[in-house]
C-alpha cells in the first residue's frame, strides 16, 4: 500500500467519489482509469497528459482536519489507526486511490485523553466497519493484523 503525499493527490481523489461512509469517517475513491493529470499548462495545451500516480496499486490517505481533532496527537493517532487497519484490507480492495477522511470530531467527554486506548479502538471498530462496507471487501475476509 502506498501513501498519498501530493496536494494534487489529495484533491483527485476527493473529486472522485464517496465509496461508503460511518458516523466519524467518509471513504473517497479514484479508480486507476481516472489517473491523469496536465503536468503544466504547455502539456495541457499541446494535450500532453502526465499520470497523477506512479503505478498501480492501491494508494491511502487520511484526512483529519484541525478543527475536528485539535490535538496534534489525537490527528497523529486516528491517521495510525487508518493505515493499520487498511493493511488488514488491503488484499480486498481494489486497485485505486482511497482517501479516508474524518468528518465528525470523537466526542472529548467520552475520550478524554488524546491518545488513548479507548479511542484508539473506536476508531479501529468504526473504521473496520467503514472498510468491510467498500466494494470487494465483502467477497474475501480481510487479514487481521496487529493493532498499535
Amino acid at each position: 500500500m502506498l501513501h498519498l503525499k501530493t496536494r494534487n493527490q489529495f484533491q483527485a481523489v476527493l473529486a472522485g467519489s464517496k465509496l461508503a461512509s460511518t458516523a466519524h469517517f467518509v471513504v473517497h475513491y479514484l479508480a486507476p482509469e481516472q489517473w491523469i493529470l496536465a503536468s503544466d499548462t504547455r502539456a495541457a495545451r499541446s494535450n500532453l497528459r502526465k499520470p497523477l500516480f506512479s503505478h498501480s496499486d492501491v494508494w491511502l490517505g487520511p484526512l483529519i482536519p484541525k478543527r475536528l481533532a485539535k490535538r496534534a496527537v489525537t490527528r497523529n493517532a486516528i491517521k495510525r489507526q487508518i493505515f493499520n487497519v487498511a493493511r488488514d484490507f488491503e488484499s480486498v480492495l481494489p486497485l485505486g486511490a482511497y482517501v479516508v477522511r474524518l468528518r465528525t470530531e470523537f466526542v472529548r467527554k467520552q475520550f478524554p485523553s488524546a491518545s488513548s486506548e479507548s479511542l484508539k479502538q473506536a476508531v479501529r471498530v468504526e473504521l473496520g466497519h467503514l472498510l468491510s462496507k467498500l466494494p470487494g471487501a465483502n467477497s474475501r475476509t480481510p487479514q487481521h493484523g496487529r493493532a498499535t
